[in-house]
């Protein structure tokens, strides 16, 4: 009878297509991988991962290994959750963007670990959207419009921008009064935003207006963004959690108040399945509240929202 840590070692190395990445995902040696797999291979007779020196890939025999491996351990999740008691306990793997991670989630984390001891909490944060099935990760917290996809989806909060600059920025280049003044202002660029040159403003009856911007200075860190229009290198246009302090401190300066910005949804999105183990679903209920959702979405796939980058 197959172990169930070496079916979900090959599950790992199937998704991942590495059994180095494997192996960080599961926090053992490469080594152990390849033994866990080759154990397997013994086992049953038959080859299920064909591996060179520069890739790797599943055979057809492997391929339905697999799925009877993936099936297996749904089973034996189900059945944990079954006998479960009231104590959460097992490790939440979290992809979320660098904003949300820094200024909102560590809270929500920390007070979600108190709570529940007995689980292990791990967050990656990066702005790029990552493969969840092949990156391994349990859920992950995303801004925006989400693509068609079979993921499972969850609109816990909304996204609000700002644009503002340095005191001293506008006291040496003037105050812009309409959006069209800032295709001549210099602004920092966001290259996580496509188009980066395009900044969208809501008239006063919510109509838009795009202006095209630049200003010789692109970055793709919000954090850093900050720093350089606090040191007043120009406009930037941000997410009001990054700099509502900046603001009310007055380091920073909101600019065309009487123009709104557009928002972005964000949600919570985890891998279709049967059953989401329970500290899975108690962490979405967490950061839901946490957030202050005025309207609750529910969960839902993910086609649903309007697909988006």
């Amino acid at each position: 009878m197959a172990d169930l840590d070496e079916l979900r070692t090959l599950i790992a190395a199937a998704r991942t297509g590495s059994f180095a990445r494997a192996a960080r995902q599961l926090d053992v040696s490469p080594a152990l991988v390849g033994r866990r797999i080759a154990t397997l291979e013994q086992r049953y007779r038959i080859k299920l991962i064909e591996r060179t020196t520069r890739a790797q890939r599943l055979t057809e025999p492997g391929r339905q290994f697999l799925e009877r491996a993936e099936a297996v351990i749904a089973a034996s999740e189900a059945l944990d959750e079954s006998i479960a008691t009231e104590a959460l306990s097992g490790r939440i793997r979290l992809s979320a963007p660098t904003t949300l991670g820094i200024r909102r989630l560590p809270a929500v984390i920390a007070r979600f670990t108190a709570a529940n001891p007995g689980i292990v909490f791990e967050m990656s944060l990066s702005d790029r959207r990552v493969d969840l099935v092949a990156e391994g990760f349990d859920l992950a917290v995303r801004v925006g419009n989400l693509p068609s996809s079979s993921m499972m989806a969850r609109r816990i909060g909304t996204y609000h921008f700002v644009c503002c600059a340095a005191p001293a920025f506008l006291a040496r280049h003037g105050t812009p009064r309409h959006p069209e003044e800032l295709e001549r202002a210099r602004c920092i660029l966001n290259l996580n935003i496509v188009p980066r040159n395009r900044w969208t403003f809501l008239d006063p009856a919510g109509q838009p207006l795009t202006v095209e911007v630049g200003g010789g200075i692109e970055i793709d860190n919000g954090e850093a963004q900050r720093a350089m229009a606090i040191g007043a290198a120009g406009v930037v246009y941000l997410p009001r959690d990054l700099v509502d302090d900046d603001l009310a401190a007055g380091r920073l300066v909101r600019l065309l108040p009487e123009w709104d910005l557009p928002t972005l949804p964000i949600h919570t999105v985890h891998p279709s399945r049967h059953l989401v183990p329970r500290r899975v679903t108690a962490f979405i209920d967490a950061v839901t509240d946490a957030f202050k959702t005025i309207t609750d979405a529910g969960a839902c796939p993910a086609a649903d929202f309007e697909g988006g980058a």
